[in-house]
């Protein structure tokens, strides 16, 4: 299949291939309709190939304008709602295997077998990727394209399933491109040079871990930085400061997940961090049998969005350029508004507040400690008031609490964080 891939690839590359179809070096957006056509009316295997390599290509050349028309034309390529309801009716009258394979047939939209089709060529998951990325875009100016995405998010999730991903280490010695790959997807805490990577990355105390999918080899889907140490940091400062430091690996009793970044905007709503957590952790605990302690140091992003709606007062406080220099006067309410801010819900479905509370509560995590003024950066002055949490991942209670907070969104935290409300 590799040399058979490679080969339709080898033909895309040459101009006489495009010349003979259409006369032209390059697909244009007049060319739109016919690639449509072709790609969905196309019953061999390789001429499927062929054109859904070419639609990618012309997909690829697409401006925004051009994104917006082809948007606009996969939308015509709805499910017949007419023929679903006789469909159904059908069904009820005689429930066979016919009638339900009909059904099957005809509930599903045409713009789904498009995006198959385009899957099956080379590279096509990747570009798909992109594809869906540009879509989440221009559905903030046109949300009817959000019902390309019903169907889209459905087949990105069975392509990307946990069971297909692959868990590699990043170190110093990975490839270069994958490393600025690192640099440029770091979301939490800006690596600001080569430098500061090595410091991430070279020394034995330190890992980074990241998911990777068969198709797409040379793009990280998500990452993980871990440090390896002997107490629980508090503050950021603790595990990035130059100059720290290093231990053995062999000494550490605690893995301190610090920072994870989605890589793939065009993935988003599709959560791979509970399973790379989970994975790292074992495969932590397996290499180093000493480990005993998964905890993260997290931000909380929407606190001070949620501080100005519930106390406005303390938020003009904590927004003050010198919040730092306040820590006598601000601590015991910022602790109380904290802890109202992750036990108590102001959401419809009663979930944590902070997206990122439920991302680690929802995989079993415990709320362990809240740490004021423990990220002096802007970024984390402007959206927390310098604010970090450490969530602890108990490997022996992570299942059980999973459920708690599925079944009855149960927040395990600790009693300390509780008594910040009594205070």
């Amino acid at each position: 299949m590799t040399f058979f891939n490679d080969l339709i690839t080898s033909l895309f590359d040459r101009k006489w291939f495009f010349k003979s179809l259409h006369g032209s070096e390059a697909f244009g957006l007049d060319d739109l309709d016919d690639l449509l056509n072709a790609v969905m009316t196309a019953e061999g295997e390789v001429s499927a190939l062929v054109h859904a390599q070419q639609m990618l290509t012309l997909i690829d050349q697409l401006d925004d304008h051009g994104r917006q028309v082809l948007f606009e034309k996969l939308l015509a390529l709805d499910l017949n709602a007419p023929d679903l309801a006789q469909a159904a009716l059908d069904y009820a009258e005689n429930p066979s295997v016919a009638a339900l394979a009909r059904i099957t047939e005809t509930a599903e939209p045409h713009w789904l077998e498009l995006f198959r089709r385009l899957n099956a060529a080379p590279n096509g998951t990747v570009k798909l990727v992109r594809l869906r990325q540009h879509l989440l875009q221009a559905a903030k100016q046109n949300p009817e394209f959000l019902r390309l995405d019903v169907g889209f998010k459905a087949l990105m999730r069975g392509w990307f399933n946990p069971g297909f991903l692959v868990l590699k280490p990043i170190d110093w010695s990975s490839p270069a491109d994958i490393l600025e790959k690192i640099i440029a997807y770091e979301a939490v805490h800006e690596i600001k040079s080569w430098d500061d990577l090595r410091a991430r990355l070279a020394p034995e105390d330190r890992r980074c871990f990241a998911f990777f999918h068969p198709t797409m080899p040379d793009e990280p889907l998500i990452f993980v930085e871990v440090a390896l140490m002997q107490t629980t940091p508090q503050a950021i400062q603790e595990v990035l400061t130059p100059g720290r430091v290093i231990i053995s690996q062999h000494d550490a009793n605690s893995a301190i997940f610090y920072s994870i970044s989605n890589c793939q905007q065009g993935l988003a709503g599709i959560s791979f961090g509970n399973f790379l957590i989970k994975r790292v952790a074992q495969e932590l605990q397996r290499d180093l049998p000493k480990l005993k302690r998964f905890v993260t140091l997290s931000p909380v992003p929407g606190f001070m969005a949620w501080l100005k709606t519930h106390d406005p007062d303390l938020h003009e406080k904590a927004s003050a350029p010198d919040v730092m220099d306040q820590a006598a006067s601000l601590t015991k309410d910022l602790q109380k508004a904290a802890a109202s801010y992750f036990l108590n819900s102001s959401r419809p479905d009663q979930a944590p507040n902070d997206p990122v509370a439920r991302f680690h509560l929802g995989n079993g995590a415990l709320l362990e400690r809240i740490n004021l003024f423990a990220d002096a950066s802007p970024k984390a002055i402007k959206q927390s008031a310098g604010m970090m949490v450490n969530y602890l991942y108990e490997l022996s209670e992570v299942e059980k609490r999973h459920e708690d907070y599925a079944r009855h969104q149960t927040i395990h935290a600790a009693d300390t964080i509780k008594q910040y409300l009594k205070s």
